[in-house]
């Protein structure tokens, strides 16, 4: 039997919409405010939350944000109600991360097939999941070995180069010769890493216990700062960055903020060409924006960019695992961020995070 959490601060909502899912075979728990729809969402671990989005004190949105960032309850269909549209419209309650969305007043044939169809859907979602993670271990049998083995070879035969011939290198040649190691010593730390911190995430989605902190806008600076400067030294793209970052603070982790800004960066020099600009910006209100004017994505690669491949690879020689997107994903969802990809082919791509301000 499939467990409903019903929440609304109207009480006669909260009898009708109960009685009409009992009959239909649900076991329905109600809440009629935010505080209690969490603890009971905690204890219980609902199949689906049918939520009020305007409450006194907690609200539907706060409800949204506090399930997203829960291990458990992460994942599970949320579908937001109400009957001021002015004040929430569908398509930011999508945008905030619920699965559906209806208008008061609600009839119980559209309650009834909304909670259907949301409940079908996650099982869907639970066999793509399951397919992913087979299509990633199985696609790394093939990818990871040649991911690693290409820049330790690099590092390698380089090395050899400069220890079998250093009494006939130009110090130029050294020069050369020792930032090409480097670079190569780089993509396979980021190698290692990126893949690493996918695989804690199947195993450990909120991230060691790790918990979001106020970064105060400083930090918030700085660590953008970090993440866009190795992206460029590896691409050898500084000039072709170009930063406006507005102070805010933002609820996050030091590490996770630089890790997102790196790969969103790293991302658009991939498919944008050396010489083009590469813009990167912070507003006041928390919303992290990093547009190339590259070759663009379709709306399917968009919808693929969880599935943990990298994109035309054949045709574009990119070098990578292609976890890059998929991992900011995570770690956007993590911080209770949102994470969109705007795109439109030989235009360019916007990625955004809209962060949790603090």
């Amino acid at each position: 039997m499939k467990t409903i959490l019903l929440l609304d601060d109207d009480e006669s909502i909260l009898s009708v919409f109960g009685m009409a899912l009992r009959r239909n075979g649900y076991r329905v728990i109600e809440a009629s405010s935010g505080d209690e729809g969490l603890k009971l969402a905690r204890e219980h671990l609902p199949d689906l939350i049918l939520s009020d989005i305007s409450m006194p004190g907690t609200d539907g949105q706060d409800v949204l944000r506090e399930i997203r960032l829960h291990p458990e309850l992460g994942c599970k269909q949320v579908v937001l109600m109400t009957g001021q549209t002015h004040l929430v419209t569908p398509r930011r309650g999508m945008e905030l991360g619920a699965d559906d969305f209806l208008v008061k007043p609600i009839s119980l044939d559209d309650l009834l097939h909304c909670v259907e169809a949301r409940l079908q859907r996650a099982q869907i979602h639970w066999r793509v999941e399951d397919q992913l993670l087979s299509r990633l271990r199985s696609s790394l049998q093939s990818t990871l070995p040649h991911e690693l083995f290409t820049p330790l070879g690099g590092i390698i035969g380089l090395a050899e180069i400069l220890q079998s011939d250093f009494p006939n290198l130009t110090p130029e040649e050294m020069q050369e010769l020792i930032r090409d190691i480097h670079q190569s010593g780089l993509r396979l730390h980021r190698t290692l890493r990126n893949y690493l911190a996918i695989l804690d995430f199947q195993n450990n989605p909120d991230g060691n216990g790790q918990h979001n902190f106020e970064l105060l806008p400083r930090d918030v600076q700085e660590s953008i700062q970090l993440g866009i400067q190795a992206s460029a030294n590896r691409h050898d793209r500084a000039a072709d960055f170009e930063i406006d970052l507005e102070p805010c603070s933002i609820l996050s982790t030091a590490g996770d903020l630089s890790l997102m800004a790196e790969e969103i960066a790293d991302n658009a020099c991939k498919f944008s060409r050396k010489g083009t600009l590469i813009k990167v910006h912070l507003s006041a209100d928390a919303v992290f924006t990093v547009s190339d004017a590259g070759r663009g994505m379709t709306l399917e690669e968009i919808k693929q960019v969880g599935l943990f491949q990298q994109f035309d690879r054949k045709k574009q020689e990119q070098q990578g695992l292609g976890l890059g997107l998929a991992l900011v994903q995570k770690l956007a969802a993590r911080a209770g961020a949102t994470f969109l990809i705007e795109s439109e082919i030989s235009v360019g791509t916007t990625v955004k995070i809209a962060f949790v301000v603090a």
